[in-house]
C-alpha cells in the first residue's frame, strides 16, 4: 500500500483540493481530503490519441521511455507504417515489443495497407486479414481510413473493412483532409468518428457539427495547434490531442503531449479544458482501461510541480512509479531487427530524364503542412536531361521501390527545399516507405540512394565524398538506440542539411511526406507522379 499527498486535480469535477491518494496494487482504493504541506499537483496522465510510433524512429520499448518521462501514460497508435513494410509480422513485432514496457499502448488495426494501389508496398491487408488481426490481438480501433475516396465512392473492399470493424465493436478513426459538404456527411455516416487532418478551424467546426471528434495535431512537420486551439474551449468534449508523427529531436527538446499542454497554457486556455482534451476525452472515446483519478480506477497518474510550468516530477502507471526525478525506472533488452528490403544500387544514368516539353509540373511544399501545391515551371535542360535548377529552387526528387530488385527510379521536381548543395535520402516515405531522395545533382542523389540501399534503410545526407547517415535497422523505420542518441544524430543531420541551404524546419520529415499520395495536391510514388486532387497518375511534362 502506498499513499501520495498533494494538490489533487479532479478533472472530471473541475476542482483542485489538498488530499491523499491511497494505492493498493494497481488500483486507487481511496481519495480523501487532507491538509498537507506538499505543494505538488497530482493529476491523470496524458494520452496521445493518435501517433505512429515508427515516426519517432524508436522501437516501442524505447519510445515508452521518452513518453513516460513527459507524463504520457497511454497512446493510441496505428502501426500503419511497419504494416506497409512487413504486414502482420510487423504488427506482431510492435505489439510484443510494447509488452516489454509499462506504457499503456493501444494498437489500431491499419485500414489502408497499402494506402492506395498507385504505389508498391511490402504487404497487403485486405478485409479478411483485418478480420483475423482484430480477433488475434483483440484490438478495438480501426486505424485512420485514409482512403476517403473509397468511402465516398463506395469501394467495396473499403466498406468491407469498415463493416468488419463494426462487427468487432471497434472505434473507426478517420483521415479526411479538405473533405466537406455531402462527401463529408457520407464519410461520417459510414461510422468514422475522428479526424486529425483539419487545417483550419472552419473545416474542423463543420466536422464537429456533424458529430466527428477532432484530434488537434502538433507533430514535427504538420502543426495545427495554433489554427485549432480555440476548439478546446468551444467544443471541449469533442477535442483530443495528437502528435501523429514526431521525430526524436523534437521529442528530446520539446516533449510529447505535455508540449501541447504548455502551448495551451501559454494561450490562456482553461486548465480543465486542456486536461479534458489531454487526459479524459481519449479514455472515454476509445474506452481505454486507463485511470482518471477516481476510487477503484487504475492507479495511473502524474505528479507535476505546478499547473503553469508543468514539469513532470513522477509518472505512475498501474501503481508503479515508472519515472521519477529525471530517472527512467524500467529497462529494456536488445532484440534482433526485422526488415524487408530488396532494392539494389543504381547508377547515375538511371536518373536521366529526357524532356518531352519545356514545361514541367512541380511539387510545391507548404511549410508545416502535408498538403502541397502543383505549379507549372520551366524545365532546366542540360545534355538532353532535365536537371535540378538550384537558382530557382526546383530540385529533382526521386522515389524508388525498396521491395523489388529490379526497381526503377521515378522522377519528379520539387520547390521549397532551398538546398544549394548535396542530396538527402530516406527509407521513411509515407505510406509505403520506399526510398525517397531529393538533391542538387544526379550524382549526389545517386550516392544518397545507394547509401540507403547499402544500409537497408535509414536517413542520409551526401555531398561529394562526405556522407552523414543514421541507419534504421528495424524495417528501415526504427532503431533501438535511445531517443537522446537518435535525436543527437538526427539533429546533426538536419543541421548539416540546413547549413547547405535548406529552409525547412524538418527536412527529412517533410521529404517523407512527399510520397504520401492520399494528401493533395501533387506527390510522387515509385510508379510516377500522382495527382491527389483527381486521385490518378499524371505526367511530369505539360
Amino acid at each position: 500500500m502506498r499513499k501520495i499527498e498533494g494538490n489533487i486535480v479532479d478533472v472530471l469535477n473541475r476542482k483542485i483540493f489538498k488530499g491523499e491518494i491511497t494505492i493498493e496494487n494497481d488500483r486507487i482504493v481511496k481519495i480523501a481530503p487532507k491538509e498537507t504541506t506538499s505543494d505538488v499537483y497530482i493529476l491523470p496522465g496524458m494520452i496521445d490519441s493518435h501517433i505512429h510510433i515508427e515516426s519517432t524512429m524508436m522501437i516501442p520499448s524505447e519510445f515508452a521511455k521518452v513518453a513516460v518521462k513527459n507524463g504520457t501514460i497511454g497512446v493510441v497508435t496505428d502501426p500503419h507504417e511497419i504494416a506497409n513494410v512487413l504486414g502482420e509480422k510487423g504488427i506482431d513485432f510492435m505489439i510484443k515489443n510494447s509488452e516489454s514496457a509499462p506504457l499503456k499502448t493501444f494498437y489500431c488495426v491499419p485500414s489502408c495497407v497499402p494506402a492506395t494501389t498507385f504505389e508498391t508496398s511490402g504487404a497487403t491487408l485486405d478485409a479478411e486479414k483485418i478480420d483475423k488481426i482484430f480477433t488475434k490481438y483483440n484490438l478495438k480501433v480501426l486505424g485512420e481510413m485514409m482512403n476517403y475516396p473509397g468511402v465516398i465512392f463506395d469501394d467495396q473492399e473499403v466498406l468491407a473493412k469498415i463493416e468488419i470493424a463494426k462487427k468487432h465493436g471497434a472505434v473507426i478513426d478517420g483521415h479526411a483532409p479538405h473533405v466537406t459538404g455531402d462527401n463529408l456527411k457520407k464519410y461520417i455516416a459510414a461510422g468514422i468518428t475522428t479526424d486529425h487532418e483539419s487545417g483550419d478551424i472552419d473545416e474542423a467546426i463543420e466536422k464537429i457539427n456533424l458529430g466527428m471528434n477532432i484530434l488537434i495535431r502538433e507533430g514535427s512537420a504538420a502543426k495545427n495547434f495554433e489554427a485549432l486551439y480555440p476548439l478546446i474551449s468551444k467544443f471541449n468534449k469533442m477535442v483530443m490531442l495528437s502528435t501523429d508523427d514526431s521525430h526524436p529531436d523534437d521529442l528530446t527538446k520539446f516533449g510529447h503531449i505535455n508540449k501541447i499542454l504548455k502551448m495551451g497554457i501559454k494561450n490562456g486556455i482553461d486548465i480543465f479544458d486542456l486536461l479534458n482534451a489531454a487526459c479524459v476525452n481519449p479514455v472515454k472515446h476509445y474506452n481505454l482501461p486507463i485511470g482518471l483519478l477516481r476510487e477503484n480506477d487504475y492507479a495511473d497518474m502524474i505528479i507535476v510541480d505546478d499547473l503553469k510550468k508543468f514539469n513532470i516530477l513522477e509518472t505512475i502507471i498501474n501503481g508503479n512509479t515508472v519515472y521519477s526525478d529525471g530517472r527512467i525506472l524500467f529497462s529494456t533488452k536488445q532484440i534482433k531487427p526485422i526488415n524487408n528490403f530488396e532494392a539494389q544500387r543504381i547508377s547515375e544514368s538511371d536518373l536521366r530524364i529526357e524532356p518531352k516539353s519545356k514545361k514541367i509540373k512541380v511539387i510545391e511544399i507548404i511549410e508545416n503542412e502535408l498538403l502541397t501545391n502543383c505549379i507549372i515551371e520551366k524545365a532546366k535542360i542540360e545534355n538532353n536531361n532535365v536537371v535540378s535548377d538550384i537558382d530557382n529552387d526546383i530540385l529533382k526528387i526521386v522515389v524508388m521501390s525498396r521491395y523489388t530488385k529490379e526497381a526503377k527510379p521515378q522522377i519528379g521536381f520539387i520547390r521549397g527545399f532551398g538546398l544549394r548543395a548535396g542530396a538527402i535520402a530516406t527509407s521513411v516515405a509515407h505510406d509505403s516507405h520506399n526510398i525517397i531522395a531529393v538533391g542538387t545533382s544526379d550524382e549526389d542523389i545517386t550516392k544518397a540512394i545507394n547509401e540507403i540501399v547499402d544500409n537497408k534503410g535509414g536517413l542520409c545526407y551526401v555531398k561529394g565524398t562526405d556522407y552523414y547517415t543514421l541507419p534504421l535497422e528495424f524495417a528501415g523505420l526504427m532503431t533501438q538506440q535511445s531517443c537522446e542518441r537518435i535525436g543527437e544524430i538526427y539533429g546533426r543531420l538536419n543541421h548539416i542539411v540546413k547549413s547547405n541551404g535548406c529552409r525547412l524546419q524538418s527536412p527529412f520529415m517533410t521529404l517523407s511526406f512527399m510520397a504520401l499520395l492520399v494528401i493533395p495536391s501533387l506527390k510522387l510514388s515509385d510508379k510516377g507522379l500522382f495527382n491527389g486532387d483527381k486521385f490518378e497518375m499524371t505526367d511530369l511534362f505539360v
